[in-house]
C-alpha cells in the first residue's frame, strides 16, 4: 500500500535527447515511459530533468534520489583518456555535460544514484574507470550484448538476453534474490576498467562486466541492463531499493532540517 503523496521520495531521471527532426522541426526530449511507471508503482514520485546544467543544484534540492537512464549514445572517450577508435560511437554532449553535474551532485550529497546502462558507464567513467568502445571490435568472442546498433530501439526484434552473475556481499547482491538470473541487454559499449573506490557487482558469462558500485555510499550503483521493463522480480527488487533508499534520504535530510530549524529558534529566543 502507497504511502501517502507527501511522504514519497521524488527520484529525478535524466532524459534522452534528439535533433530537430521525425517528432518535432525543434530539438527534443525522448524518454520510454517505464522509467517513470516503474518508480511510480513502487511509491515515489519521478520527476522528468531537461539538461540544463547551471540548474543541477536546484534539481537536486528537489529530489531524493536520482536515475541516469540509457539512450541511443555513447560516453565520449576523452572522458577516459582515449581517441574515438570506432565509428559506431554517437555522442550527445549536451546530455552527457548535464548528466556529468547531475551525478557528481548526487554524489556529493550522497543522495542515491542509479545509473542504467549508458548511466552505468558514464558512473564508472567519472570515477577512474575506462570502457570499450564498442564490444565486437574489443572483445570479437563476446556473447550478443546488443540486438542493434540504435541500442534504444530493436526494431521489433527480440531483444538480446543472457545470464548475469552477482557478484556476493555486493549492495547489488543485498537487493536482488539470487545471485544468478537472466537479463536483457541492449549496449555496443561497456566497463573496461573501474577506478578506485568503485567495485563490479555483476558479469555476463563471457567476462563482460555487467555492474557496478561506488563504495562508501548509501547507494551508488550501476548496471548494464534495464531493469525498468520489470522483466524478473529481480528488477522490480533492485528499483524498490532505490525507492527505499530514496525515503531513507529524505527522511534523514528532514530530520536535520528539523533539528536546525529547531535550533535556530531556540536561539532567537535567547537572544530576544
Amino acid at each position: 500500500m502507497h504511502t501517502k503523496f507527501q511522504s514519497r521520495p521524488v527520484i529525478g531521471v535524466t532524459l534522452d535527447s534528439e535533433e530537430a527532426g521525425g517528432y518535432a522541426d525543434f530539438p527534443w526530449y525522448a524518454l520510454r515511459q517505464n522509467y517513470m511507471e516503474s518508480l511510480a508503482e513502487l511509491g515515489a514520485v519521478p520527476l522528468a530533468l531537461p539538461h540544463h546544467a547551471d540548474l543541477t543544484d536546484e534539481y537536486l534540492a528537489l529530489c531524493d534520489g536520482i536515475v541516469v537512464t540509457g539512450g541511443a549514445f555513447d560516453v565520449p572517450p576523452e572522458l577516459f583518456n582515449e581517441q574515438q577508435t570506432s565509428s559506431q560511437v554517437r555522442l550527445k554532449p549536451g546530455r552527457t555535460e548535464f548528466e556529468k553535474a547531475i551525478v557528481k551532485g548526487a554524489m556529493q550529497r550522497n543522495m542515491p544514484l542509479l545509473g542504467i546502462c549508458g548511466g552505468q558507464q558514464l558512473l564508472a567513467v567519472l570515477t577512474g574507470g575506462t570502457l570499450h568502445q564498442h564490444i565486437p571490435d574489443a572483445l570479437p568472442d563476446a556473447l550478443e550484448h546488443s540486438t542493434t546498433v540504435d541500442t534504444e530501439n530493436a526494431g521489433g526484434k527480440k531483444r538480446a538476453r543472457h545470464q548475469v552473475e552477482i557478484v556476493e556481499g555486493s549492495l547489488l547482491s543485498r537487493c536482488v534474490d539470487s545471485l544468478h538470473y537472466e537479463i536483457n541487454s541492449s549496449h555496443h559499449q561497456a566497463v573496461k576498467s573501474v577506478g578506485e573506490g568503485c567495485r563490479i557487482n555483476a558479469y555476463a558469462p563471457d567476462g563482460v562486466i555487467e555492474g557496478i558500485e561506488c563504495e562508501g555510499y548509501d547507494f551508488c550503483l550501476g548496471v548494464q541492463w534495464h531493469p525498468e521493463y520489470q522483466q524478473h522480480q529481480q528488477d522490480t527488487q533492485l528499483l524498490n531499493a532505490l525507492v527505499s533508499a530514496a525515503s531513507r534520504y529524505k527522511h534523514s535530510m528532514r530530520s536535520s532540517a528539523r533539528a536546525m530549524t529547531d535550533a535556530m529558534t531556540r536561539k532567537g529566543k535567547e537572544e530576544a
